[in-house]
């Protein structure tokens, strides 16, 4: 599988398991306003907002914060406008950083990100510079206690799917753009619970670091997330399974 890492699943449950779910749906929300902007309100001819509302679905957001947010985009009822920016750079060993940021006051933004990557000893790269190393994938984790792995692998391949990998009790599958909504439905239609999906920025290589690597890497990160115009920040870091032991451990 093109790009995949221990770090993926790691980062999931990290991220499952420390994330604020007010901050998780604001993040969702502020996704589907500008989605719904710019391809309208309806998922049949919206694919991206399609895709938005397969994501809300997976992590439980309420379906009136969904429908307020499409509402909110198609100018139905009132709300913020935001724009997108990606910021890319380095953190420690090498390692490439793609920020996706989604914010109603652009000059905020590139000031408060800046000055995280300024305390963390890095600055801004040039652009593409670092996000020519990704490429857009669907990408959906499942639990191995949901399902076997043969079923699974069976349904996804058929709806679409490029890859199904089981790394450390977490299944992790991997679409084509086109194909994520088409293997969300196959999930859907079968009863499959997905922990978390989206069309995300996967490494096509991969850059190794050591534990003291890993760690810095990981605060770099945190501190990103805790932006609130912070979408998504994605990484090519690489840990070997001692490295991985250690990160989960904690």
């Amino acid at each position: 599988m093109s790009g995949h890492s221990k770090w993926a699943t790691i980062r999931h449950k990290k991220g499952a398991a420390d994330a604020k779910r007010g901050k998780v749906f604001s993040r969702i929300s502020k996704e589907l306003i500008v989605a719904a902007k710019a391809g309208g309100s309806n998922p049949e001819t919206n694919l991206t907002l399609k895709s938005l509302i397969q994501k809300a679905k997976s992590v439980n957001m309420p379906a009136d914060n969904v429908e307020r947010a499409i509402k909110k985009g198609a100018g139905e009822i009132e709300g913020a406008s935001f724009e997108e920016i990606v910021y890319e750079g380095y953190a420690a060993g090498g390692v490439g950083l793609v920020v996706k940021v989604l914010t109603d006051n652009k000059n905020r933004a590139a000031a408060e990100v800046r000055h995280i990557f300024t305390k963390q000893g890095s600055s801004f790269a040039g652009q593409g510079s670092v996000s020519r190393g990704f490429e857009r994938r669907g990408q959906i984790f499942i639990d191995e206690s949901v399902v076997e792995e043969d079923k699974l692998m069976e349904i996804v391949l058929e709806a679409g799917a490029d890859d199904l990998v089981n790394d450390g009790g977490k299944y992790e599958v991997l679409t084509q753009p086109s194909a994520f909504s088409d293997v969300m439905d196959a999930l859907e239609k079968a009863d499959i619970k997905t922990e978390d999906s989206g069309i995300n920025m996967v490494p096509l290589n991969l850059v190794p670091v050591d534990e003291s690597q890993a760690r810095s890497v990981m605060k770099f990160i945190s501190e990103l997330e805790d932006n609130d115009d912070v979408q998504d920040v994605y990484t090519n870091m690489d840990v070997s399974e001692e490295v991985a032991a250690a990160l989960e451990a904690e």
